[in-house]
């Protein structure tokens, strides 16, 4: 499985990216999950202004910039997305990227990671229902995870004292890959029919 962890957040100081690099590193350690960190930071879009849905506009006019982030997530056979809560939902910046994509995640499974107040867990269920009209296939679970700041390092490493809690974000976030692994492969295979 090719898959893409999407960093939603390009705030100054944010704490999805070491949220992301977890995720990334975690992934990297199940068999058969090639795991790449797709940073929003990398793709500079403008404000979504096109005159129809880019899924109904068969006229559509993409812009380079725009090109750039749907040719660099189109690859990819699952998706995970890492979001801040910012009042209550997602991040502007991430809402945006996703209004482009047309065709690109249809078909393939995609999971939420999220993290702020109550671990993103509102974020996380918007997030859900935003991506469902992509036509992907948004996995039930999520790993929402309260404590960022203090549980992963610059790196993506997992604080040793949440490591020694069972209920900690890291036994989640296994079975989530594992599951997006699981939709994966069946609906790749479904699509290569």
């Amino acid at each position: 499985m090719k898959l893409a962890v999407i960093v939603g957040s390009t705030r100054q100081n944010r704490v999805t990216l070491k949220e992301a690099k977890w995720v990334v590193k975690t992934a990297q350690e199940i068999d058969g999950v090639e795991a790449t960190l797709v940073d929003l930071m990398d793709y500079p879009l403008p404000f979504f202004d096109e005159p129809a849905s880019p899924r109904y506009n068969p006229d559509r006019k993409i812009d380079a910039d725009v090109k750039k982030w749907l040719d660099a997530i189109e690859p990819y056979d699952a998706y995970v997305f890492v979001t801040p809560e910012y009042n209550h939902s997602i991040a502007g910046v991430l809402k945006n990227a996703i209004d482009y994509i047309t065709s690109e995640l249809n078909r393939k499974p995609s999971a939420v990671v999220s993290h702020g107040s109550m671990g993103g867990a509102r974020a996380a269920m918007h997030l859900k229902e935003i991506l469902s009209e992509s036509r992907s296939v948004v996995i039930p679970q999520a790993v929402p995870f309260l404590g960022v700041h203090e549980g992963i390092d610059e790196d993506g490493n997992l604080a040793e004292a949440m490591k020694a809690n069972p209920h900690h974000p890291g036994n989640h976030l296994v079975g989530l890959l594992e599951e997006l692994k699981w939709y994966s492969d069946a609906l790749s295979a479904a699509r290569n029919k």
